[in-house]
């Protein structure tokens, strides 16, 4: 405040005393500062004949001309529009991102949207930078992000704080295509505009890289009569303003890029609108379904039945639900609308032994989530089986439809045509609303307590319907966090190996890996295929926790209560980066139950950035817990664990069978969902007065690789 009084004075003094200042700052509105610059002079013929071709194409964004859509996400892909929260709607240009056979995205879904996403990586070409040599904050030491040496500054405008983030190479790239990417530590404020300074960057000779032309223009205050160019020049210099007033000097920078992140209610309408309708046109009845003979034969140990059947939900999509439908939307809206009928989701439940063997009402009703393009059928597996009998609960799942099995097809389809894409995430909505109807099957009192599987041999009902659990594992979590925070019927639900954000995610997943081959054949160019990523996330928002977690755990949404979670992470998790879960931990507010690992494990020197670790227990709030059962560490880079340079040395010439079998080279992916230190958890943690327990002591929470186990 103080510096800021001074520069105010000086100016005054300047122009009191007749001399000529080089640069004011003036305020504008709650967002920035207006910094003008330095005096104002032409640009030069040269560098008008830059411009020129810069603005070839209209729109669009004339800062970086390597391509169309960099720097992303931008202002210059935003409208203004009056109706919206934010007070301007996404403006992506057609004919970008043609695939193999010509056809370019078609905008027409993401046009929707009333800003970016708030996990979006931002991007821009640098070529040959050397990041380390220009003190570019890494993601093993966050924390440099916010120190006054960072190469980028990334600023909250409408707060005026400094957000945490890492920088990294597109290590996927070949030389010459390679982006750099800028990750924010934690998701970004809803509906506020965010803008990231990139200053004193050298390549690997160590000489100063140079601006674009366009952003020299704007930045050196050269003038010009290009209306694409003067007409943003006002938004330009509020960015330079709100940099310059956390001391970023404005002749320092070799880009400026600003954009605003989508709205809570752009985020979140869709689904609460599907929600809050169907929940009305059921009343206060149980959802109705029908059930299929029970199974008592061929269980896992433990089990003693299993009920399949489908139970009916209110459908909000066309050609009934199908794979590949879209949302029904409303034309004046844009919002879900009923599509009047009813879609007949599946599920799946196991009852353990114990629940036949208890007093009646004893068993808590779980519903669990599927991993990746699976089934309610995984419900049916021997970890579940385990944690089922073992802690008296009934597990049931349905379908995540939109990520499920039914829709490989659908998916396969989409990495040939990302216009398909919005078949994904329209049709997972309608998953997680099936997701809670079939919580309300299970707790109301008309449901399944009322089903003769759900009853002991008094014909009495199992069941304690007085709180509702869910307990998902990898996508089952990505979805479930999702699910959580809307959810009505359960206000506690443990994540397994849980993440949010794809566009973080893909690039370091095995599981995505055979998936990116359909994706490079059809789209080859690199750059194309980073770009691509914080494209999808914008309508992956809708479906995964990374659209919902700043709700999650605190600032519910109307009409629903707070939540609490526990995120039980895989050190050096093949299939769900670590790292998105510290960045899912840090925006919900999760505490890291210490010590977390043993010294030297980690690979970054600062670990577990901006996470506050658990003072007592029992604790009453969310917790971030670190299994370790021996895998070696995770690389740093946006490559998968089985592409590190560590693992080809000591795993690469093994066998499968050799994999499962080795300590530091098997996927530990299923290991906390099997570890007994989590199953005794969820036994504390489950319960209407629940709390987080360590059941790990004064050590890090070891675990056995899971094939080790004989469930």
């Amino acid at each position: 405040m103080q510096r800021r009084r001074r520069i105010a004075i000086a100016a005054v003094v300047l122009v009191v005393s007749g001399g000529c200042a080089s640069k004011t700052t003036t305020t504008s509105g709650a967002n920035s500062g207006i910094d003008t610059g330095p005096a104002a002079k032409p640009a030069s013929a040269d560098q008008l004949a830059a411009l020129a071709t810069a603005l070839k194409t209209p729109s669009c964004d004339e800062l970086d001309t390597s391509h169309c859509l960099l720097p992303f996400p931008s202002s210059r892909f935003q409208a203004k529009d009056s109706s919206t929260p934010t007070g301007v709607r996404i403006h992506l240009p057609q004919g970008q991102l043609a695939n193999d056979k010509g056809t370019a995205l078609d905008v027409t879904d993401w046009n929707r949207n009333d800003g970016f996403s708030p996990g979006t990586p931002i991007l821009f070409s640098a070529p040959n930078v050397d990041l380390v040599a220009s003190k570019a904050p890494p993601i093993g030491d966050i924390g440099q992000s916010l120190g006054e040496a960072s190469a980028t500054v990334l600023l909250d405008m409408t707060s005026s704080t400094r957000l945490a983030h890492w920088v990294e190479i597109d290590s996927n790239a070949p030389a010459g295509k390679q982006l750099v990417i800028v990750r924010p530590a934690a998701a970004l404020p809803e509906g506020h505009r965010i803008v990231l300074g990139v200053r004193h960057l050298v390549d690997h000779a160590g000489a100063a890289l140079a601006a674009s032309p366009a952003f020299t223009v704007y930045r050196d205050n050269l003038t010009t009569d290009l209306p694409p160019i003067e007409s943003r020049r006002p938004s330009m210099n509020e960015a330079f303003g709100a940099l310059d007033r956390v001391d970023v000097v404005r002749s320092s920078l070799f880009l400026t890029v600003d954009f605003i992140v989508a709205s809570a209610k752009s985020l979140s309408d869709p689904i609460l609108t599907m929600r809050d309708d169907a929940f009305r046109r059921l009343g206060d009845k149980a959802p109705t379904y029908t059930a299929d003979p029970v199974i008592t034969t061929g269980l896992p140990k433990g089990i003693a039945r299993r009920l399949t059947g489908t139970f009916s939900v209110p459908v909000y999509l066309t050609d009934g639900g199908k794979p590949g439908s879209r949302l029904n939307r409303d034309a004046t809206t844009g919002l879900p609308k009923f599509g009047d009928g009813e879609w007949k989701a599946n599920f799946t439940c196991q009852i353990p032994q114990v629940a036949l063997d208890a007093v009646a009402g004893a068993t808590r009703p779980v519903v669990y989530g599927h991993g990746l393009l699976g089934g309610a059928d995984e419900s049916q597996n021997s970890q579940v089986a385990k944690i089922a009998s073992t802690d008296n609960m009934a597990y049931c799942a349905t379908d995540w439809i939109g990520m499920s099995q039914n829709d490989l097809g659908t998916a396969a389809s989409v990495l040939g045509d990302l216009s398909l894409f919005p078949e994904i995430p329209d049709r997972t909505l309608q998953g997680i609303l099936d997701t809670l109807f079939l919580g309300r099957l299970m707790i109301h009192h008309d449901g399944f307590a009322k089903d003769p599987a759900f009853q002991n041999s008094h014909g009495a009902s199992i069941l304690d319907t007085k709180e509702l659990y869910f307990d998902g594992n990898s996508q089952g979590a990505i979805i479930g966090g999702a699910a959580t925070a809307v959810a009505l019927d359960w206000h506690k639900a443990v994540l397994g190996v849980p993440g949010m954000d794809f566009a973080l995610l893909l690039s370091r997943s095995v599981d995505f890996s055979q998936y990116f081959a359909i994706l490079r054949n059809a789209y080859p160019d690199p750059v194309d295929q980073q770009i691509i990523y914080p494209i999808l996330q914008m309508l992956w928002d809708r479906g995964e926790t990374n659209g919902y977690a700043q709700h999650l755990t605190k600032d519910p949404y109307p009409g629903t209560s707070a939540h609490r979670v526990i995120l039980d992470v895989a050190f050096g998790d093949h299939q769900v980066s670590q790292y998105a879960a510290e960045m899912e931990a840090r925006t919900i507010g999760a505490r890291l139950r210490s010590p977390a690992l043993a010294d030297g494990r980690s690979a970054d020197p600062k670990p577990f950035y901006g996470i506050e670790t658990i003072g007592s227990y029992p604790y009453d709030g969310s917790a971030l817990i670190y299994y370790d059962s021996g895998v070696l560490a995770p690389p740093t880079g946006n490559v998968t664990p089985v592409q590190s340079e560590a693992y080809k040395a000591q795993c690469g010439a093994m066998t499968k069978d050799q994999l499962k079998a080795s300590g530091p080279c098997h996927d530990p992916h299923e290991d906390p969902r099997r570890a007994p230190q989590s199953i005794q958890q969820k036994d504390g943690f489950f319960r209407p007065d629940g709390t987080i327990a360590d059941l790990c002591g004064a050590q890090p929470c070891a675990t056995k690789n899971e094939h080790e186990l004989d469930y």
